[in-house]
């Protein structure tokens, strides 16, 4: 029986629950084609831009994705889980590993697109590394991309005066990643602090993501910290908020 309240909600709105209750019963199973708009108005009884809107709200859910003159699928990608404790422990990036292993298990994750330079560090950075006015950061930017989906933004900020002329300038930063040549330089992270919003993507991150139109961005800054207390870098962090489960393990 339909409540009042069900029956008060929008008919795109009800028609994206009917959508979202058969894909989870298995009716559409991963890479199956959802009904047209053209089905779901003959269906429904309903106007085009109804059809288009209830489409829009799993897509906006990351549940589906539209295929350019192909129509509406059931999303097939498996969203990664970024384990936020385990990956920054000193066991993974100490032993050689990537963080971001941690998240992927069996997959692979793949940086396509990659800049390493040197500038004058903005307010924003120089105040989360606590650098006097006029300090320099190497900026590591990077775009991460699983199974032919770009799925995350990272840029780092590291001060000159402690990585200039290491590996942590390179492209290839060796094994075991930043923390591991920080290690080395005597500049060992020991303590990490993240911050997670949800927002909007800009234009282009919407694009260098390759966004479907609605789909929020996870934004997450994390700065590392030595055992003095010293700030060594800052990392911000732009996910595609369809592509992650954010995971946090601990004890009470």
């Amino acid at each position: 029986m339909t409540s009042q309240g069900s029956a008060r909600r929008p008919k795109y709105q009800r028609i994206a629950d009917a959508l979202r209750t058969a894909i989870q019963a298995g009716e559409y199973g991963p890479g199956d084609r959802l009904p047209g708009e053209n089905d779901l108005m003959a269906t429904y009884e309903v106007a085009r831009m109804t059809a288009r809107q209830a489409l829009g709200v799993l897509q906006n859910e990351g549940i589906a994705e539209a295929r350019k003159g192909a129509g509406v699928f059931v999303r097939a990608f498996r969203p990664l889980r970024r384990r936020g404790i385990q990956r920054l422990a000193h066991e993974q990036w100490g032993s050689g590993r990537s963080i971001w292993s941690a998240d992927t298990e069996d997959r692979e994750l793949v940086v396509d697109q990659i800049e390493v330079h040197e500038e004058e560090a903005n307010d924003r950075i120089s105040g989360a590394l606590a650098l006097p006015a006029g300090a320099r950061v190497w900026v590591r930017s990077r775009r991460f991309v699983l199974e032919g989906k770009p799925v995350l933004l990272a840029t780092s900020f590291l001060p000159s005066e402690i990585v200039a002329d290491s590996a942590v300038t390179q492209v290839d930063t060796g094994p075991g990643g930043t923390y591991a040549r920080l290690a080395e330089l005597g500049h060992e992270p020991v303590h990490f602090r993240e911050e997670i919003r949800c927002r909007m993507p800009s234009a282009d991150e919407a694009d260098r993501l390759s966004l479907a139109m609605g789909t929020p961005v996870i934004r997450i800054v994390r700065t590392a910290f030595t055992e003095g207390g010293r700030a060594v870098e800052v990392n911000e962090m732009t996910l595609d908020s369809a592509s992650y489960v954010l995971e946090y393990d601990f004890e009470a």
